[in-house]
């Protein structure tokens, strides 16, 4: 049974379309149109008629909206963006060094409070009276030693330890202080 004759017992109207017949692309000169698993071209209305179209979801925007340049730049516009690079770039270098200082600063705070700890606890222990100072430069990292970095000591009931650390100076003609940091532990003699 055709699908048309099935098509009529259901009463619809419908038109055959056989492998004769052209598709409303291929009737346009655009090949064949691709067909379904009845046979008809996908697309095409069952009962006949006008091919469907969809409309889009999204529609497309003209490739005319956006305006060509009406003329080319200007020579004299054309270093604009690197003078203002060059004169920029002094003030990113200062901001980027300041950064790195206040760590550099950072870090010294932490080892000379690393140092009055170590050497705090060392000297609070009778067995090891008077190692106050190799331990606390022990503590701290070796290049903050070799700018000057020490640690001093107080003996009594409780021992008081020192750390002295330089802090170093990346910025041209700024120097910072260096920075102390005390640590107090109780005697181990003490009752």
């Amino acid at each position: 049974m055709h699908s048309h004759t099935y098509a009529r017992r259901l009463g619809r109207r419908c038109r055959p379309l056989g492998p004769h017949a052209l598709s409303p692309v291929a009737a346009l000169g655009g090949g064949a149109a691709p067909r379904g698993r009845n046979g008809r071209a996908r697309g095409r209305p069952p009962t006949g008629g006008a091919p469907h179209r969809r409309t889009p979801r999204h529609p497309r925007t003209p490739t005319s909206a956006t305006p060509a340049p009406t003329h080319p730049r200007a020579p004299r516009d054309q270093g604009v963006a690197a003078i203002e690079f060059a004169g920029f770039l002094p003030i990113l270098l200062l901001v980027a060094l300041a950064a790195i200082q206040l760590g550099i600063a950072g870090y010294a705070s932490l080892q000379a409070n690393s140092a009055a700890r170590a050497g705090a606890r060392i000297e609070s222990q009778e067995a090891y009276r008077g190692q106050c100072t190799a331990a606390g430069e022990a503590a701290m990292s070796g290049w903050l030693v070799s700018r000057g970095g020490t640690v001093t000591c107080s003996d009594g009931d409780i021992v008081t330890a020192t750390a002295t650390v330089p802090v170093p100076s990346l910025i041209p003609g700024f120097t910072f202080g260096p920075i102390e940091k005390s640590v107090a532990m109780p005697s181990d003699d003490v009752p």
